[in-house]
């Protein structure tokens, strides 16, 4: 018997009867076999609490077949589950543990670190408490920054603990924001109340999450959406993914001392954000994702400024990102600093411009693209040195491919077609669980719900892609000059919300 259920595709949704339950050494055995190949990942994996018992599921992906497998087992909730944890042999299941564990009481044995993830209401152990891991001896030290920063950045303490000046640990340590949002996608009611949320998971990500939760309540819901509002869509995101590959160029040059280089992709930027600001009215692409439908279809002036503003953007950016990556001063900074090697990346399970960078080929345009709209293979921007200039690099090259890739929809976008309004109510499919997965400008976003036998979400999942990556800016400062971190962060920028759910 098929041990699992299986879609190759960036969403589906399954039967929650028909998906097989596996013995618990089984599930190990088949994680085992899955993780001796680097293509294969652990998407999410989660519990959901039923009656008397808590069934948990495991999305594992490919790079390379473009399959998504759902693998489950089941224990009893009286008394709680203690179950040999993953994370000891594979260390990509790591946050997902500490996530049940702070939200059900279940426990992982052998788990190397069973420490708090994002201390909900009700945590036993309250952040002011947190255990920082500590080194003893006398040549070294500690160094604390945060949880207050400058300007706006979110909340989140980093313990560094140096020798001199070289840094041999580093704890990142978020959780200063709980907001509960998991739990407000079960409680709040209605379509609209459900996609504004989404909208406020992370607030460079608005696109990115907001496509996310459409396609997965469009899915519940058997809806098919148009061809043409699939490629608005797509072209929604990579605008978002353009405009923060821009913005972190300029960040990196303020890191390096290159103030030029900083003002003048700092304006690029701004002309990307404006460009979705004359689209639907929010530079941030706010209101421009609904389920079913949309306020702001593509029209002929619209698509227009879209192309003449690329076209300037891409030219002035491209001018900028040669004497940046040409500048003995900054490929100083740039090159070997913050290194993140294949294996480190495999091992942790990271995503998107993280995983890009060391070396693996992940990218869910290239293993679940939207295949009604991308008729070509998507090549991922894959560099292998895995350091500052690879992530540098990855965002160069990642901004001209998400110009082609605009551009390419632009030409098939028809102007007249017919507006499709949103939808107000939305009857969802019972007793199922359904994923979508969209590449965002950070990596890999996944949404997850189940659905009772009404039809209402009894439980969703959040995975923005900085719960896999924060423990890479970890690993990269390793052996580092503690003044190299706030550029190696840089190359990183990670979000704290979107751990903070």
């Amino acid at each position: 018997m098929q041990k699992y259920s299986e879609i190759a595709d960036y969403k589906g949704s399954f039967k929650i009867a028909e998906i097989p339950v596996s013995d618990y050494p089984d599930f190990q055995l088949m994680m085992d076999v899955l993780l001796t190949v680097p293509a294969n990942h652990c998407i999410a994996y989660f519990a959901v609490p039923f009656n008397d018992h808590f069934q948990f599921f495991c999305l594992m992906g490919c790079d390379e077949d473009n399959c998504v497998r759902i693998y489950s087992h089941r224990h009893n909730k009286n008394p709680l589950p203690e179950l040999d944890s993953m994370t000891a042999q594979h260390s990509q299941f790591h946050v997902f543990e500490l996530d049940m564990h702070e939200k059900y009481g279940i426990r992982f044995t052998d788990h190397p670190w069973l420490k708090p993830l994002r201390f909900p209401k009700g945590s036993p152990v309250e952040i002011k408490d947190y255990p920082f891991y500590s080194i003893e001896g006398e040549e070294l030290h500690e160094v604390g920054v945060g949880p207050v920063h400058a300007g706006i950045i979110e909340p989140g303490h980093f313990r560094f603990i140096c020798n001199g000046e070289k840094v041999l640990h580093l704890e990142i340590q978020l959780g200063y924001q709980h907001r509960g949002v998991e739990h407000l996608f079960v409680k709040k009611e209605g379509v609209l109340a459900g996609m504004v949320l989404s909208e406020s998971i992370a607030g460079d990500t608005v696109t990115g999450h907001g496509i996310t939760h459409a396609t997965l309540m469009e899915t519940l819901g058997g809806i098919k959406v148009s061809e043409n509002l699939l490629r608005e869509r797509m072209i929604a995101l990579e605008l978002e993914r353009i405009a923060v590959h821009i913005g972190d160029t300029a960040a990196l040059c303020t890191d390096t001392a290159f103030q030029f280089g900083q003002v003048v992709n700092e304006a690029l930027r701004t002309v990307v954000i404006n460009t979705t600001q004359s689209w639907c009215g929010n530079r941030f692409g706010k209101g421009l994702i609904r389920i079913g439908g949309t306020h702001y279809p593509l029209r002929t002036e619209t698509i227009a400024l879209i192309r003449e503003n690329l076209r300037d953007v891409r030219k002035r950016y491209n001018q900028m990102a040669q004497k940046i990556f040409s500048m003995p001063s900054i490929l100083n900074r740039f090159e070997g600093i913050g290194k993140v090697s294949l294996k480190q990346a495999f091992m942790m399970g990271a995503v998107g411009m993280v995983a890009r960078s060391s070396g693996l080929n992940r990218d869910v345009r290239y293993s679940n693209p939207v295949k009604e709209i991308m008729k070509d293979e998507f090549p991922p921007v894959v560099f292998h040195k895995g350091d500052v200039w690879a992530r540098g690099m990855v965002r160069r090259m990642e901004v001209n491919a998400s110009c082609d890739l605009i551009i390419e929809l632009l030409d098939s976008i028809d102007p007249a077609v017919p507006d499709t309004s949103p939808l107000q109510d939305l009857q969802l499919q019972p007793d199922m669980l359904a994923y979508s997965l969209t590449e965002g400008w950070r990596g890999e976003i996944c949404h997850t719900a189940i659905t009772d036998e009404g039809g209402k979400v009894i439980h969703y999942m959040v995975k923005d892609p900085s719960v896999q990556n924060w423990l890479a800016l970890a690993i990269a400062v390793r052996n580092q000059e503690i003044s190299d971190f706030p550029l190696c962060n840089k190359s990183f920028n990670l979000s704290y919300c979107g751990n903070d759910l």
